[in-house]
């Protein structure tokens, strides 16, 4: 039996982990071998040069002096860079540094000059007394480190999420009005049930107030398909999506599947204020998501969403602003 996916904080969490093994120690000897020739900037880039055949995935390693001043140029595989003298002392990976801390791997930035997700390890380098002299830095594109970066599973819990103040600021100033979904809701909901059971849709967004639908399908699951209400509304749109089984691996019952959508409906016209803007189901994570007229948006799993009422709906988006 495979162990279970992590979660996104635990896919996170244990790449840290695999880096700083892999960083800290090469890092703790080039700050002692850095000692000998600390304040020489010569010597610390041929020093620094060396360093980098055991970190090869480095782009480019610094020397700072106490204060964070740049005291070496930036030594990279191609070369030295332009950065002596340079201030980092406002940098993000700096501000976490104190005088009992020797490494340090800095939470993932946007670097300044090349606008990409980047990471920077810090070594305190320290004389035979133990007092710091200043730091060596490591700079490394996220891109380019040699993690496992297994995907995380998608968690499976109730998530809701505020949406853009001023449109719940008016809710109680609005009411719904009929689109052209709403006046054909039957005709769609039979038409999406038949897609996803039948002919390969795994994914679809219902917008019931701009009238359209967003769906993915097995066979190309790379691109969406758009369906305008005329689509929507005419079943043998049928004939254009070819008869694909209902997934083994769906979370979501086939059984189910009309509920959920049926369910949909009723949150659309359960009340003139509170309202259902939007709702979306995918087969294979088992997910729902709602968004509502007071642009909150709640993401469940599907078997949690069908044992709610109408009741609970209610009571739930007039109280909170969803």
């Amino acid at each position: 039996m495979k162990p279970p996916k992590e979660t996104l904080q635990e896919s996170i969490a244990h790449q840290r982990e695999s880096l700083v093994s892999l960083l800290q120690e090469p890092m703790r000897r080039l700050a002692e071998e850095c000692v000998p020739v600390w304040g020489d900037r010569e010597k610390l880039d041929v020093l620094l040069g060396a360093a980098l055949k055991e970190l090869p995935y480095c782009k480019h390693l610094y020397a700072l002096d106490a204060n964070a001043i740049q005291i070496s140029d930036n030594v990279s595989h191609e070369g030295l860079l332009e950065g002596f003298g340079r201030n980092r002392a406002k940098r993000p990976y700096l501000r976490e540094i104190t005088n009992s801390t020797d490494f340090f791997l800095s939470d993932a930035y946007i670097s300044l000059r090349e606008r990409r997700p980047s990471l920077t390890a810090i070594q305190a380098v320290r004389n035979a007394a133990g007092e710091v002299l200043g730091y060596v830095g490591a700079y490394f594109g996220l891109r380019d480190l040699p993690l496992t970066r297994e995907l995380y599973e998608e968690p499976r819990y109730w998530r809701q999420i505020k949406g853009d103040p001023s449109i719940r600021g008016t809710v109680f100033h609005q009411t719904r009005s009929d689109s052209e979904m709403d006046q054909h809701v039957d005709t769609v909901l039979g038409v999406v049930v038949e897609l996803m059971l039948y002919h390969g849709v795994f994914h679809v967004m219902l917008h019931f107030s701009s009238s359209r639908a967003i769906v993915w399908v097995m066979e190309d699951p790379y691109s969406y398909r758009l369906l305008d209400i005329e689509a929507l509304i005419g079943p043998d749109i049928c004939l254009a999506y070819p008869r694909t089984p209902y997934p083994s691996g769906a979370r979501v019952p086939p059984e189910q599947v009309r509920g959920v959508l049926e369910a949909f409906r009723t949150l659309r016209l359960m009340d003139e204020m509170f309202y259902l803007r939007s709702g979306t189901l995918n087969i294979f994570n088992g997910l729902v998501g709602l968004t509502f007229s007071c642009d909150g948006s709640h993401y469940l799993p599907y078997d949690e969403f069908l044992r709610k009422d109408h009741d609970f709906w209610t009571g739930i988006t007039s109280s909170k602003g969803s």
